[in-house]
């Protein structure tokens, strides 16, 4: 194929969207899998005959098609040109709206199946992305089809909902009422979900903001686990637990815990302080952000163990006493060596670093306080005003009220 390059891209964009995709030559049966075993586990095996089956006799070349099923999944597929057989590209299953824990009990009941098997089909459900805007999709096939068939006028595309199921068959009922919970589906999604979890440390340990928010976004909230009766108290137990994760995963990206127990706490205020689920999304997304941005701006991972510990005792007290003398005695190591050390990790001097430092803060705090300049001094560990002025003017080119009565007039 010409376009393999271009059919691999693809691919691996829906890939990152949590979309399977296959290729299918349409002479062959559908695998059982392009559900991800739905049908199967509803003992609906002929249903995968009518899925595409239909469609595909009278599949048109130059066509890209979309299809929602009468189960609320949606699929892309096309026949792709230039191939040996009748290669079908399919990509799916996706939810194009939120299945809430309420819809599905309702769902279970207007089609009569039995409650047992409902946790296994709500593990199903909950596994499935979420594109709630059909926008984000459209650019990427309209691209892919540009460039396996030459250009927008070349190609059209087609939209097909089949039917919800009107009833379910009595054997089907009878099979599912003595259907116990499916191990093997149990083990798939958990290790679905924590593999899942594993790839959102490892993003967030180098600080990948991009990666991070890829592997959250699109995921239903079903995938909560309903471990009380409060729907509340549940979203609550899976953001400590997010939490942690998050905060396990900024300190694998040799973040100290100084800077970390910050945020942690921070987000842990705020867990219990939700009142709706719709505040969840928002905060997970704050997050993954805030975590990152530690990691970017504290990770240690090029400094040795001497100047992290001498960097961490610097931003945990800038009132302390941080002359090179001092931080030799405390650490038990040799003034000159100490020295040499840090300028060849960092760049820069001790006094140079910890001055640097200091005029940030202070001018952090004279852009949001109207605490005194004296007071603003004490707070940076510098107690004389005057050789404070001539610092931080030195460092910025502005004297402290220049730099406030400037911070107020923008």
């Amino acid at each position: 194929m010409f376009y393999e390059s271009e059919l691999s891209f693809f691919c691996k964009i829906l890939n990152n969207m949590h979309i399977d995709t296959c290729l299918v030559n349409s002479k062959d049966s559908l695998p059982n899998s392009i559900d991800r075993g739905l049908r199967t586990f509803l003992n609906m095996e002929d249903s995968y005959k009518n899925l595409f089956s239909t469609l595909w006799r009278k599949v048109e070349p130059n066509t890209i098609y979309r299809l929602r099923d009468p189960f609320f999944c949606s699929y892309v597929f096309m026949l792709l040109p230039n191939t040996s057989t009748d290669t079908v590209l399919v990509a799916g299953p996706y939810l194009s709206t939120e299945i809430t824990h309420q819809m599905l009990m309702e769902a279970v009941e207007k089609y009569a199946i039995p409650p047992q098997v409902f946790s296994q089909i709500e593990k199903y459900y909950g596994n499935l992305p979420v594109i709630k805007d059909d926008a984000q999709l459209i650019p990427i096939y309209n691209s892919f089809g540009e460039a396996i068939w030459g250009s927008m006028e070349k190609f059209s595309v087609k939209t097909t909902i089949q039917p919800v199921l009107e009833e379910t068959s009595p054997d089907i009922m009878r099979t599912l009422a003595n259907k116990a919970d499916d191990p093997l589906l149990a083990i798939q999604m958990l290790e679905k979900r924590y593999e899942a979890e594993r790839n959102l440390m490892q993003a967030v340990s180098q600080g990948m903001t991009h990666k991070a928010e890829q592997i959250f976004s699109n995921t239903s909230n079903l995938n909560l686990e309903n471990r009380v009766n409060d729907p509340i108290r549940n979203i609550k137990n899976y953001m400590i637990i997010m939490n942690t994760l998050l905060r396990k995963a900024a300190e694998y990206g040799s973040v100290h815990p100084f800077y970390i127990d910050k945020v942690s706490s921070d987000f842990a205020r705020k867990i219990e302080m939700l009142s709706s689920s719709d505040e969840l999304a928002s905060i997970q997304r704050d997050m993954i952000h805030k975590y990152c941005r530690l990691v970017k701006r504290h990770s240690m991972k090029k400094y040795s163990l001497l100047v992290q510990k001498v960097l961490t005792m610097i931003d945990s007290d800038l009132t302390a006493d941080l002359s090179l003398s001092r931080q030799a005695e405390l650490l038990n190591v040799n003034a000159s060596y100490l020295s040499a050390l840090f300028k060849k990790e960092t760049g820069q001097t001790l006094t140079e670093y910890v001055t640097k430092k200091r005029v940030e803060h202070a001018g952090f705090l004279l852009k949001t306080t109207n605490l005194q300049i004296q007071t603003i001094a004490q707070h940076c560990g510098i107690y004389d005003v005057n050789y404070f002025t001539k610092m931080f003017k030195k460092y910025s080119g502005k004297t402290p009220k220049e730099y406030r009565g400037e911070s107020v007039k923008y």
